[in-house]
């Protein structure tokens, strides 16, 4: 089985509950703390473990940061490749009101530790034909993509967050982009939906994408090809981890061999069972859950 590699971000989250955000100078109560695993790169490790996929997490954590491998090994995620900084984990200190909105500060902490030496010793492990999945939320990037790419590796990059850096990367070594709309826009200069595909495989030729429309559905763009698969409307209780599930089984069943359609497919359905539960990690559904979803399916009609 092809072995894939997520080089990604571990987090703790501390999610306060109040009444409304902290205004300058305003010092609020919270009615309650939760404390959370998340980060990107965690997320998706999961989706990718959870269709059954080989996965190795590559990261970086404090000595707080346990739950996270914990809860990485607990899904089937090999988080031996996991260093362990002297500082902290990356964090997030999440604030939601009560109309569920909520206002974020990240700290990135050991996700911003990954160096030379460490990257150079976790691809010893990987070669021609295995995966490497990257998202923009730890540091090394650029030389995680050069060092893959030596190697044969295909590079799958969700470029989130968005950031001007990001255009400072050889992003023309990338072989799949997984982008929400947003991000499309971003890469491809253009605003216009329809446009976005084309404009993206104009300036990334050698890439394929996987653009997220969310209630849309979503577009796998492929040498001018063009696959659409709508949504399955599921009850939304939580959306945080919808694209990483998304990336995690696509990319994931993709790996062990299934054609872009009925990937697509099956990483849809998953994301509508991830939206009808709470939390991050704890909402992606099994494979045999994605495949049993029954949320009626509503057609992609954007373009």
């Amino acid at each position: 089985m092809t072995k894939i590699l997520n080089f990604g971000s571990l987090n703790v989250d501390y999610v306060y509950h109040v009444d409304h955000f902290v205004a300058p100078g305003e010092t609020i109560a919270s009615s309650a703390r939760d404390v959370n695993c998340g980060g990107k790169g965690l997320n998706q490790s999961v989706a990718l473990a959870s269709c059954g996929a080989e996965v190795y997490h590559a990261g970086k954590i404090g000595s707080d940061g346990s739950m996270l491998t914990a809860l990485l090994n607990k899904a089937g995620v090999d988080t031996s490749l996991v260093g362990i900084s002297d500082g902290p984990s990356g964090h997030a200190i999440i604030q939601v009101d009560k109309n569920g909105q909520n206002s974020i500060i990240l700290f990135p902490g050991a996700n911003h530790e990954i160096n030379t030496p460490m990257i150079s010793r976790v691809m010893e492990s990987f070669g021609k034909g295995d995966f490497v999945v990257l998202q923009n939320e730890i540091s090394g990037i650029a030389e995680i993509m050069k060092l893959a790419a030596a190697k044969g590796m295909k590079i799958i990059f969700n470029p989130s967050p968005i950031t001007p850096e990001i255009l400072t990367y050889p992003l023309e070594l990338v072989s799949l982009f997984v982008v929400n709309e947003i991000e499309a826009a971003a890469l491809s200069g253009t605003d216009d939906f329809a446009s976005m595909p084309a404009a993206l495989e104009k300036k990334y030729p050698k890439a394929d994408f996987l653009i997220t429309f969310g209630t849309n559905g979503a577009v796998f763009a492929s040498n001018g090809k063009l696959i659409k698969y709508g949504i399955h409307k599921a009850p939304v209780a939580d959306t945080t981890a919808a694209g990483d599930t998304m990336l995690g089984f696509f990319t994931g069943l993709s790996s062990k061999g299934l054609d872009p359609e009925a990937a697509l497919k099956l990483a849809t359905k998953a994301s509508a069972v991830t939206v009808s539960r709470k939390g991050a990690a704890p909402s992606i559904p099994t494979l045999k859950e994605a495949e049993e979803c029954s949320y009626p399916y509503k057609e992609f009609t954007l373009f």
